[in-house]
């Protein structure tokens, strides 16, 4: 399925532009609108970034956490700091794993979380970021043909962004 995303600037263009496409004979059923008053970001699937971020930081936590409970525990032993003077030797190995553990955790939250909330959402965010700016969004699926064909019509109506998207085959 291929995708074409128009941001207008505003609702009498964003309506023009559906007009326009409905008068090509293009299947309305595949043309949508995203706005105020029309459909919002979560309704047409755009991704939450949130989502795919909290996925990485939990799928980097299930490989970190452990291997960071085994290296605090490996320095600790390599070392022999005594962390907690009552604690003893060993004591003093698990509170050392206990801290690789949290030093792990920490890193996969940070940097899974962040990166995955930085690239996670794609597209989606600049265009929720442009959704709640209040511009409006004119949304093409279908083929190759259909999305050229509403290229052209949509580029008449001198759209701040125009992109086009091939949906990967799963």
């Amino acid at each position: 399925m291929n995708y074409v995303v128009a941001i207008l600037a505003d609702r009498i263009q964003a309506e023009a532009a559906y007009c326009a496409l409905e008068a090509a004979s293009l299947p309305v059923e595949q043309v949508s609108i995203l706005g105020r008053g029309y459909k919002s970001a979560d309704e047409f699937g755009f991704l939450d970034p949130a989502k795919p971020a909290k996925k990485q930081a939990l799928l980097m936590a299930t490989w970190l956490v452990p291997f960071g409970l085994a290296a605090g525990f490996a320095f600790n032993a390599a070392t022999d700091f005594d962390l907690v003077s009552a604690a003893g030797v060993w004591g003093n190995r698990l509170i050392g794993a206990l801290l690789g553990g949290v030093a792990a955790a920490m890193g996969s939250f940070f940097v899974g979380g962040g990166v995955g909330l930085a690239v996670g959402g794609g597209d989606a965010l600049p265009y929720r970021n442009r959704l709640s700016a209040g511009k409006y969004l004119v949304v093409v699926s279908g083929t190759p043909n259909i999305t050229n064909q509403a290229t052209r019509i949509l580029k008449q109506f001198d759209p701040e962004n125009i992109q086009g998207y091939v949906e990967p085959d799963l």
